[in-house]
């Protein structure tokens, strides 16, 4: 397509298949190429991504313009020659609904709040824009949303059309400038008496058309404040997601809509306090088990060991350093198991006579895990405790 045609996309942004010639063809870092003699496929730019569909049964899956040329690129090669390029209208219909938005919304943001617009992200859930504002005040928020939707009912034409670039300096055109290198025509897109701006996307024909938007918070950001918001059918598809989890939650907490904040709150403070009670007992299981091992070296057991099941290692910790803050001769071998996690240490107390260092890396490996330590402690986790008994069985029959 030579770069100083008007294209489809912009000609009828309703078209949805174009009989085509495919002129050229080829790759580019492994992934086939073509242009064509014209497109129905918006090339990604000016904040909106690139559309998809398919260029005779072949799925196109990217559409880059560069150096005034389309190109489009495709899940198989293709080659020159006539072909249809078809449009995903769906995708389309969504990022016509979010980009008029957002040139609506930003619009009425700096005419009305002195809100400048800054930048424009048209995500794949959520859309934003960048304001030049320090804060943006709850109550103001609401109104721009509430002006927003008036001018949605208003039924707003949406209109496009190009202009000479001396020609701008004599109309109210918002833009925050053209593209590096542009030449020629201008293309402008107005929203009848709300904007006027440069733009090259693809837009609806009225603003009723919109549907609906939905301002759903802000971050700061930059200096500035990020504005986050959906339009259209990602209005619609957002709230059957709500009212889905909402059913799902009703069912599971056995309450109304009205009582679910409050009940998911009991349930999470009661989690937290049998997860302390849980604690609490494990502490004592521990500290328990610890007298146990103390025990056995005090009798003369010169290697003891002990495993936990559903502990993790600051339990392990927890066993090891009583064990090794008595006075004694032992070794003390201590895992753990929780969840798809492992956990081991060893604990030598002051008169055991073992390279702690050496003896640990042989355990580390035994276990498929790894560690370190100082002193009288040597602690990691484990890859595994399939080698437990084995590493018992070896530990326990060192020499004395």
């Amino acid at each position: 397509m030579a770069g100083d045609t008007v294209a489809a996309y912009e000609r009828d942004p309703r078209l949805c298949e174009l009989d085509v010639e495919v002129v050229a063809a080829g790759e580019e870092g492994g992934r086939p190429w073509a242009r064509l003699s014209d497109t129905v496929l918006y090339p990604e730019g000016g904040g909106q991504p690139a559309d998809r569909g398919w260029l005779g049964e072949v799925a196109v899956e990217d559409v880059q313009k560069r150096g005034g040329e389309v190109f489009h690129y495709l899940a198989a090669a293709v080659s020159p020659g006539p072909a249809q390029v078809r449009l995903d209208w769906a995708r389309r219909l969504d990022h016509m609904q979010q980009h008029t938005a957002q040139h609506l919304l930003s619009a009425l943001a700096a005419d009305r709040f002195g809100w400048e617009t800054t930048s424009f992200h048209l995500g794949a859930q959520t859309c934003d824009v960048e304001l030049a504002a320090s804060e943006l005040p709850a109550a103001k928020v609401a109104e721009l949303e509430e002006q927003i939707a008036a001018e949605v009912r208003a039924a707003r034409p949406v209109k496009t059309r190009r202009v000479a670039p001396e020609a701008l300096a004599d109309l109210a055109v918002r833009s925050r400038g053209l593209p590096a290198g542009h030449t020629g025509n201008v293309r402008l897109v107005e929203i009848a008496g709300i904007d006027l701006n440069t733009c090259g996307g693809t837009h609806l024909a009225s603003t009723a058309e919109i549907e609906c938007l939905k301002l759903l918070g802000s971050e700061a950001m930059r200096g500035g404040v990020r504005l986050y918001w959906v339009a259209g059918g990602r209005v619609r598809a957002r709230l059957a997601a709500h009212e889905a989890r909402n059913e799902a939650l009703r069912r599971a907490l056995e309450c109304g809509d009205d009582e679910l904040p409050a009940v998911a709150a009991a349930k999470v403070a009661a989690l937290h306090e049998s997860e302390r009670g849980r604690r609490r007992l494990l502490e004592r299981l521990a500290d328990a088990e610890a007298a146990r091992l103390l025990a056995a070296a005090a009798a003369g057991a010169r290697f003891v060991d002990l495993h936990l099941e559903d502990a993790d290692g600051a339990l392990v910790q927890r066993v090891a350093s009583a064990f090794a803050a008595q006075p004694g001769a032992a070794m003390a071998l201590i895992t753990a198991q929780s969840g798809g996690a492992a956990f081991f240490s060893l604990a030598a107390q002051d008169a055991a006579g073992v390279d702690l260092k050496t003896v640990g890396a042989r355990a580390a490996s035994a276990l498929a895990g790894r560690g370190g330590g100082s002193g009288r402690i040597f602690q990691g986790k484990a890859g595994n405790l399939a080698q437990r008994a084995a590493l018992v069985e070896e530990l326990g029959a060192e020499p004395a």
